[in-house]
């Protein structure tokens, strides 16, 4: 037997508190409900719908249809998509229309519908949950907005690193008789000013200056050590084009440019070319940069190795290493920087010998071919190509024939 104390709650009062918090959820929920008849009428809406859009209960049930709530543009697409596929699928989820108020005011709202039905399958009401979508609307302007910005700011960025880049270029290089001369430019970055250089300059006595080389490093403080190190590199040749001297003197300077900071230094290759009747000579000085690329006219490759040279800027006193080529009809010599022998090729890198294989294979040694060629391998490396990479090729034309 069962006996009832006096702290126990009457249940007649609890279910009437039940019942009344049931219809208080549903007229003032965080969003609003209305329940329209099969041919649209609206039967039931809740309390927050009607302050939303600004009505009065008996001026919608019975007298409106949802579809009358929207906007023209909502009821086209209601009565075209919604609706057709409401009746095919039973429910409808996450639609975006627009509602309007009764003073005009266009409200965007998200919209879901789900169709009731009798036991035999007949539609009875369509039951709509509806979320005011007026904060996520700003918020999605006011991401478009950021991002529209952000596009802005990087087509900025990307301008200017482009500009900057061509300023540590030359922007025409000199005709140099008897000699082919062809460059190439790759930017692994868009955004980022790389610190790969080179050129190639007349000397007083009338020989020419050649160089190319690599600053460590990306961005504003690469370009500023890429301009310094390309004054520095012509400024020397002018007072003594001897190519060990060159080197010798850049290093000095990028030393004194230290003062107990941020390490600069570079990877570089210096040249002095003399044109003969019958060819060039160059005569090399290297500080740490990959072997130039020996192209013969008769198909043999080889590399011009400079082993030894040490990088430029880093200590007192760079040991650099001299090479001297000897270029005649239908040679060429390349000179790269590392961006193409570290470009990633699956798990591993390409590497000088796969180069200098695949140099063995191109039908023409002419300088502007040879470097199509190597354009052709950077592109098929398509991002595997991690850093920028320069190349400059000086050729012996071949005799034409007739």
């Amino acid at each position: 037997m069962t006996g009832v104390t006096g702290d126990e709650p009457d249940r007649d009062a609890v279910s009437a508190l039940l019942e009344d918090s049931a219809e208080d959820l549903y007229e003032n929920a965080p969003c609003g409900y209305l329940s329209t008849l099969p041919d649209g009428h609206i039967a039931k809406v809740n309390g927050t719908l009607l302050r939303w859009l600004g009505y009065q209960r008996e001026e919608l049930v019975g007298r409106r249809r949802f579809a009358d709530l929207l906007s023209v543009g909502g009821k086209l697409y209601h009565e075209t998509h919604f609706a057709p596929l409401l009746r095919m699928q039973g429910e409808v989820r996450g639609v975006a229309l627009e509602m309007v108020a009764a003073d005009g005011r266009r409200l965007p709202m998200l919209v879901n519908s789900t169709v009731k039905t009798s036991g035999d399958g007949e539609p009875l009401l369509i039951r709509t949950t509806v979320f005011d979508a007026r904060d996520r609307r700003a918020y999605e302007r006011e991401l478009l907005r950021a991002r529209q910005e952000a596009e802005r700011e990087r087509d900025e960025i990307r301008r200017l690193a482009t500009t900057l880049q061509r300023t540590l270029l030359p922007p025409v290089l000199p005709t140099v008789p008897g000699v082919e001369i062809a460059t190439h430019y790759h930017h692994a970055s868009p955004f980022e000013v790389g610190g790969d250089f080179y050129d190639v300059f007349p000397l007083a006595d009338g020989r020419w200056g050649v160089f190319l080389g690599d600053v460590c490093g990306k961005g504003a403080g690469a370009a500023a050590m890429t301009s310094l190190t390309r004054y520095t590199l012509r400024s020397a040749a002018v007072y003594d084009p001897d190519p060990a001297a060159v080197l010798t003197n850049l290093n000095t300077v990028l030393n004194q440019e230290q003062d107990g900071g941020q390490p600069g230094f570079c990877t570089v290759t210096f040249g002095v070319l003399a044109v003969d009747p019958d060819g060039c000579t160059l005569t090399l000085a290297s500080g740490g940069h990959p072997p130039g690329l020996l192209l013969r006219a008769d198909g043999t490759v080889e590399y011009v190795e400079t082993p030894g040279g040490q990088l430029i800027g880093i200590l007192p006193d760079a040991r650099v290493v001299t090479a001297t080529v000897r270029l005649s009809a239908g040679d060429t010599f390349v000179l790269y920087s590392d961006g193409l022998i570290e470009a990633r090729v699956g798990d591993t890198r390409y590497s000088e010998q796969e180069l200098l294989e695949f140099a063995a294979t191109l039908a023409s040694t002419a300088a502007a071919d040879v470097v199509g060629a190597l354009v052709d391998l950077l592109a098929g490396f398509g991002e595997g190509v991690e850093d920028d990479t320069a190349v400059l090729a000086l050729g012996v034309p071949a005799p034409r024939r007739c």
